[in-house]
C-alpha cells in the first residue's frame, strides 16, 4: 500500500508540474489546473480502477473546490476503506494544493454490485476562487517575477505553486524584498508580508503570500500614477543618449529636482514629487529615471561606513557594472572596488 501511495503522489506531482514545461527554466506562469478524471454514467460521477487514479480523482474534486463528490471503484483489487483513507490523507496533508485548500476531507463508502460507491465530502480553509487562481511557477527568478506583478499592482494576496522548491520563509521574504526595488514606481512602502508554505516539507510547496501595505490601495494608485507621470517627464532629457551617457544625466537630472534629506521619505514619490529624500528614497528615483529610458539599474542596499544604505549599480555600454550614489555621491560611476574603497560593504563587494 505505501508503494503505490508513493507511486500515486508521484505520478500526480508530474501532472501537476506540467511536465516537460515545468523542467525547462521558464519565467512564464499559468493557473494550476488538475484533468477531469474518467466519469461514470452519471457525468457528476469519478470513475476510478486503481489508487492512482483514486487519489486523481479525490485531488480533482478540491481543485475544482467541490463540497461533496462521488467516486465509483471499479474492479479494485485492495482494501477499499484502507485506500480510501489513504488516498484522502495524501491529498489533504501531502499533495501542495491540497495541504493549501483542504481543512479535512471525510469520506463513506458502500458495495452496490459490481462496484464501490464512495461519498467525499470536504472542508476548506480556501475558496473556490482562491484555489483556482494559483499560479505555478518553476525557480526563484519566476517567484520575484510574480511578486513584482503584485506590487505594481498592489495585490494584497499572491499564491503560488512552486515546483523544485529551494526555498524557505527567510529567502521567500528576501525575494519579496528585491521584488520590492525592482519596482520602483510602486515601492511606496515596504508592505508587511505573512508568508505560509504547505505542506511543511517536499520538493513542491504552495507558497501564501499576504501584503499588508502601509495606505489604502486608491491612495498607493493615485501616488504611483502621480510618480510615474513626473518620472516621464523628468527622463525626457535621458531619451536617445547611449547608457553611460544616460546614466549620468540621470544622476545631474535627479540632483536638480531632489535634495538628500536624512531621515527624510524613503520612497521616489518623496524625491521626485515632494522633492527631498534619503539614500532609499533617492536610490529608488534614480533606478526609475534609469528605467525609464532602458538603461540597466538595481538599487543596491548595503552600508556606508557602517550605516544603514542604498546606491545603485547600473549597466553601462560596455557591459560592466558600475555604481553611482544618488545621495552622497559625486554624480559618477564608480568601479566596485572604488566603492569599496570608499567604504562601501555589500553582498557582492570585492573582497579584501
Amino acid at each position: 500500500m505505501k508503494l503505490r501511495a508513493l507511486s500515486g503522489l508521484l505520478a500526480l506531482c508530474l501532472l501537476l508540474s506540467g511536465c516537460s514545461s515545468m523542467l525547462e527554466r521558464s519565467y512564464e506562469s499559468v493557473t494550476a489546473h488538475v484533468d477531469k478524471p474518467v466519469t461514470a454514467e452519471d457525468s457528476s460521477v469519478l470513475r476510478v480502477e486503481n489508487y492512482q487514479e483514486l487519489v486523481s480523482a479525490v485531488l480533482y474534486l478540491v481543485s475544482q473546490g467541490q463540497e461533496a463528490g462521488v467516486i465509483q471503484l471499479y474492479d479494485y483489487a485492495d482494501d477499499v476503506e484502507s485506500a480510501l483513507t489513504a488516498a484522502c490523507l495524501e491529498v489533504a496533508a501531502e499533495d501542495p494544493v491540497g495541504a493549501y485548500a483542504v481543512d479535512y476531507i471525510k469520506h463513506e463508502c458502500t458495495r452496490v454490485v459490481s462496484y464501490y460507491q464512495a461519498s467525499i465530502a470536504i472542508r476548506y480553509r480556501h475558496t473556490a476562487d482562491q484555489i483556482r487562481s494559483i499560479v505555478n511557477v518553476t525557480g526563484s527568478s519566476a517567484i520575484r517575477s510574480e511578486l513584482q506583478e503584485a506590487l505594481t499592482s498592489f495585490s494584497g494576496e499572491v499564491v503560488l505553486r512552486v515546483a523544485y522548491f529551494a526555498e524557505d520563509e527567510a529567502s521567500i521574504a528576501q525575494l519579496i524584498r528585491q521584488a520590492y526595488y525592482d519596482t520602483p514606481v510602486a515601492a511606496l512602502g515596504m508592505p508587511q508580508a505573512g508568508i505560509t508554505l504547505y505542506p511543511d516539507h517536499g520538493s513542491q510547496r504552495v507558497v501564501e503570500i499576504t501584503l499588508t501595505y502601509p495606505e489604502a490601495a486608491d491612495e498607493l494608485w493615485g501616488k504611483s500614477e502621480r510618480l510615474a507621470a513626473q518620472a516621464g517627464a523628468i527622463s525626457g532629457s535621458l531619451r536617445g543618449l547611449d547608457p553611460r551617457a544616460a546614466a549620468l544625466r540621470a544622476a545631474s537630472e535627479l540632483r536638480s529636482y531632489a535634495a538628500y534629506a536624512a531621515g527624510g521619505g524613503n520612497t521616489a514619490y518623496a524625491a521626485l514629487v515632494d522633492g527631498s529624500a534619503d539614500a532609499e528614497g533617492l536610490a529608488l528615483a534614480y533606478a526609475l529615471l534609469c528605467q525609464q529610458v532602458g538603461t540597466a539599474c538595481e538599487v543596491v542596499e548595503g552600508t556606508h561606513l557602517g550605516q544603514s544604505w542604498f546606491w545603485n549599480a547600473v549597466q553601462v555600454d560596455s557591459g560592466e557594472r558600475l555604481y553611482l550614489d544618488a545621495a552622497l555621491g559625486d554624480g559618477l560611476l564608480h568601479t566596485a572596488e572604488e566603492l569599496a574603497a570608499a567604504g562601501y560593504q555589500w553582498a557582492d563587494a570585492p573582497a579584501g
